[in-house]
């Protein structure tokens, strides 16, 4: 199988293209990364000398490139690229437009155009928006909050409408939060982990008891494998970790598993629209794809907490922007 993997060098997608490089030599990926602050291919480094494996510096907003890339000839497109913050779209919602949203219609077209046989929408649990209790369907209406998650919605409704309009073979995933080796350090987990190696305050919005379910980011590689080799098009699956946890009981277990006082948590002001609980029934997933998830979440947690001990180096350079510079002088010009 021929893949053009778009945001493969941001945290999921990077683990996902190590997964199938090694699992399926026999296949192709071509990864096609704009780069910005979140894609770092120091997190694909032992890839580059892969013969399977394939960079291209780009713009999913940018047709004429991409599909110059598409021409020669792709089996799947699996669509990771998003700005994926939320506190950046509430500061600045424009990005989250262009990339999450225009970028998205910028690929179905393509895929339409070319003929590409598998389409594959990354998206996220934030759609459908807070529940105090129960869980979401993939029949459920969208709700979402934030600028990020209703630019997400909004390209989710697009595949949606290509699949019924033009018989286009997509199909949607909705993850819970992930997390793994090679996350951008603004992101709870590793924020936590590395703040506290450092001694640093770890910040708390408003009372810290917003809930969420985790995934291991290996979990959801193997989920997005499972869809995009048995998913029926025009399907929306849901991906869970089954492993709720409000902020404050994952800070703490952190900072158990650091040995670090929980004097570090600092409470700060809230963010506006902040969803109280994400919640997600993955029972569609299990059923007819047979995917479950396979690693537990405390041994994952430590296993996480230790890839930050022993990759200090890694998170330092991103937390500085040295690695960016770095590839802005090698690819800038490309």
């Amino acid at each position: 199988m021929n893949i053009f993997v778009t945001g493969g060098a941001g945290f999921i997608g990077s683990n996902f293209i190590r997964r199938i490089i090694n699992l399926h030599p026999d296949w192709k990926i071509t990864n096609f990364d704009k780069l910005t602050y979140a894609g770092n291919l120091e997190n694909l480094k032992q890839l580059e000398t892969n013969v399977n494996y394939h960079f291209i510096k780009g713009d999913i907003c940018d047709r004429a490139t991409v599909e110059r890339c598409i021409k020669t000839g792709f089996d799947a497109i699996i669509n990771f690229a998003a700005e994926s913050h939320v506190d950046r779209s509430i500061l600045d919602s424009s990005p989250f437009v262009d990339t999450n949203f225009k970028g998205t219609q910028v690929l179905l077209d393509i895929t339409y155009e070319h003929g590409i046989k598998r389409y594959l929408q990354v998206s996220t649990d934030e759609v459908y928006g807070s529940r105090k209790q129960g869980y979401f369907k993939e029949s459920s209406s969208l709700d979402p909050s934030s600028p990020y998650s209703a630019c997400k919605a909004a390209a989710d409704l697009l595949c949606l409408a290509y699949y019924k309009t033009h018989n286009l073979p997509v199909m949607i995933t909705r993850c819970t939060n992930n997390y793994g080796p090679y996350q951008f350090p603004e992101k709870l987990i590793p924020l936590v982990i590395t703040n506290a190696l450092e001694d640093k305050p770890i910040p708390v919005y408003g009372d810290g008891l917003y809930r969420r379910d985790w995934i291991y980011v290996e979990d959801h590689c193997s989920a997005l494998e499972a869809v995009l080799l048995k998913g029926k098009p025009g399907e929306i699956y849901n991906i869970a970790g089954g492993q709720e946890k409000t902020n404050l009981e994952l800070i703490r277990l952190i900072l158990k598993i650091v040995g670090k006082p929980e004097r570090l948590i600092t409470y700060v002001k809230d963010r506006p629209a902040h969803d109280r609980r994400y919640a997600i029934d993955a029972a569609k997933i299990l059923n007819e794809l047979g995917w479950k998830p396979s690693f537990s979440y405390e041994s994952s947690l430590k296993s996480t907490v230790d890839w930050y001990l022993q990759n200090r180096t890694w998170w330092q350079r991103v937390k500085s922007g040295e690695y960016q510079e770095y590839y802005e002088k090698v690819y800038g010009g490309r």
